[in-house]
């Protein structure tokens, strides 16, 4: 099984069609239609279902395609890795984070770099935390960021942020007037809150019960940037991370803090069996200044993450 087979293949399943896939990488539908073929034959099981010009991936194409996809990410990263050993290039981090930190606070944290001359050669990866997990032991990210818990003999988790969340609403909506919001106040209301019944969900909604707030409706999303905007749709109050309400500023919505605190907890992670360098260590340290400017944030240790865990 050659290289080329592996990224025709690729190739095949993100285009849809063989045709597509021949202008992808430059080379005839013949050519792509035999590589496939050869490579079916190695494999002894087929991978395409053929329809006219579009093809359908069987269901073991998929599988196959997910060990595909890791390993040429490994080749790339064994390519750049090695023009950065013969001095040709800086080497490129490897970041893989949730949503809401993913969307502001590590863009924010590389800008700060960049404007301190410090630019970094990254690639930024969301992913739910269990992906961003599985992606650190895979050795296919060097640095990550998930919610709380993080636990696992793989890992080495380096410190832990948490910053209460916040309310985002709709710029006219009549609740806007608090400038601290009470949870008692959403009794009765339309509200857009996230899906994950694991972690900050959990959270909120031990909050609201505890403040007697029982929503009129409720809107689920798997991420914080997708409930703001449902929110600026008018479809409620959305009940957020103070990291994606702070790093994405969203015309139409206001943001307002709450009057009992929820705390949005996150670890930085890395695979213990490679130590961070200094290019990723540089990372943490912007992380962390960036986080330092929202409002309540506390930088807790390590060996606190069995303490905040038992809180929620």
């Amino acid at each position: 099984m050659k290289l080329a087979h592996l990224e025709t293949f690729a190739a095949v399943i993100a285009t849809g069609s063989l045709s597509a896939a021949a202008r992808q990488i430059g080379r005839s539908q013949s050519a792509v239609t035999r590589v496939m073929q050869e490579l079916e034959a190695q494999l002894g099981f087929p991978l395409l279902d053929r329809n006219g010009p579009r093809v359908t991936p069987t269901e073991r194409a998929l599988l196959f395609h997910d060990e595909v996809e890791r390993s040429l990410a490994g080749m790339r990263r064994i390519a750049e890795r090695a023009a950065a050993i013969a001095g040709q290039a800086q080497a490129r981090i490897e970041i893989a984070a949730i949503p809401s930190l993913a969307a502001g606070l590590v863009p924010a944290a590389l800008g700060r770099l960049a404007a301190a001359g410090q630019p970094q050669q990254a690639v930024l990866a969301a992913m739910p935390a269990g992906e961003v997990v599985r992606a650190l032991l895979d050795r296919r990210a060097d640095l990550g960021f998930a919610s709380l818990p993080v636990e696992h003999r793989g890992l080495d988790l380096h410190w832990i942020g948490a910053a209460p969340c916040v309310a985002v609403l709709p710029a006219g909506h009549r609740l806007a007037r608090h400038a601290v919001l009470p949870l008692a106040a959403l009794h009765g209301e339309a509200l857009v809150t996230l899906a994950d019944p694991d972690r900050l969900r959990r959270r909120l909604d031990r909050a609201l019960d505890r403040a007697g707030a029982r929503p009129a409706t409720l809107l689920a999303t798997n991420t914080s940037l997708a409930a703001i905007m449902a929110a600026r749709a008018g479809l409620g109050v959305a009940l957020v991370d103070p990291v994606t309400a702070s790093g994405v500023a969203v015309d139409g919505t206001v943001v307002r803090p709450l009057d009992a605190a929820v705390a949005f907890s996150w670890g930085v992670v890395t695979p213990v069996s490679r130590s961070p360098g200094a290019p990723v260590r540089a990372v943490m340290q912007a992380v962390a200044a960036e986080a330092a400017r929202l409002p309540g944030f506390v930088l807790h240790p390590p060996e606190a993450m069995e303490a905040l865990v038992a809180e929620e």
